[in-house]
């Protein structure tokens, strides 16, 4: 549905903090470097929930996937949640519960990042909306081996939210297979644990997944912020080419996540598409700069 476009940094002079661009395009704001497209934010009503697709990493091939046949639901870099209130926002079937964008705006745009604000409403049919959020996303590219995509997320409960023991929530990304551990990727947290086996349910800063592709080896990481609620929360991970950091799956009260009308939960996430491996990357020390931001 969503063709991929290419990016190809090698052998584009790219300086420190290159001047980053975005574009409104239809549905969709399109965010570009030196005129290579890096990704776009899809905002289609249509959809599910907003999410970025392609996700191109430096090799100019995309790191993320778009959707397969078993897992329909799972739409590339995205922010949603699932058995909120009865409602699903996760999951294919937009009558079960959809994440509307209210408005995305182009803050900054030309200089050295781009910054859009984008407004969004929980909402299903015969039911009230229980959540509305408000994204801040900051794009920069601090290199041409690495570019980073900072999200700065308010959900503001509208209504008592209840949110069921799920392991369907918040910030996600879908592998490409070439990438996946099933294909011989690694992914890997801040403690050193590798693959699914070791670290499903472990709650850790930051993780990274990575893989060589034509004998490129390239990735991308999530680092969660430390004032994050729920930090660390912990990682639900795939060998096939999924993670995310679900604290909704362990809930305090082993049971469900209650939240009162009026509350508002504040959430930052640094996502950074980068060459080589977490070392080569230096995933690590990335982190130790975005805790003191």
């Amino acid at each position: 549905m969503y063709k991929r476009q290419a990016l190809c940094l090698t052998g584009i002079q790219v300086q420190a903090q290159t001047k980053v661009t975005a574009e409104r395009t239809g549905d969709r704001i399109e965010i570009r470097a030196g005129g290579n497209l890096l990704t776009s934010y899809i905002l289609s009503e249509h959809e599910k929930y907003p999410f970025f697709f392609p996700v191109n990493g430096p090799s100019g091939a995309g790191v993320t996937s778009m959707r397969n046949a078993n897992y329909p639901h799972h739409s590339s870099l995205f922010f949603g949640c699932d058995r909120v209130n009865g409602g699903n926002y996760w999951q294919e079937g937009l009558e079960r519960g959809q994440i509307v964008s209210l408005r995305a705006d182009i803050l900054e745009t030309g200089g050295d990042r781009v910054v859009i604000e984008n407004e969004n409403i929980w909402k299903r049919p015969g039911a009230m909306a229980p959540i509305r959020d408000l994204r801040t996303i900051t794009v920069t590219v601090p290199s041409r081996e690495m570019y980073r995509i900072d999200f700065e997320i308010t959900m503001e409960m509208l209504l008592d939210v209840t949110i069921e023991k799920t392991n369907h929530s918040l910030l996600s990304v879908r592998m490409d297979p070439d990438l996946a551990v099933i294909n011989g990727g690694i992914l890997v947290n801040a403690e050193g644990e590798t693959g699914e086996k070791e670290t499903f349910g472990k709650s850790s800063p930051w993780m990274d997944y990575h893989g060589i592709r034509m004998g490129k080896t390239e990735g991308i990481a999530i680092l969660q912020h430390p004032s994050n609620e729920w930090y660390p929360a912990p990682w639900f991970t795939r060998d096939y080419g999924f993670f995310s950091p679900t604290p909704m799956y362990w809930p305090a009260n082993g049971q469900n996540t209650v939240l009162q009308k009026g509350q508002k939960v504040h959430l930052r996430y640094r996502v950074l598409v980068h060459a080589g491996d977490h070392r080569e990357a230096g995933i690590a020390e990335q982190f130790e700069k975005y805790r003191n931001e």
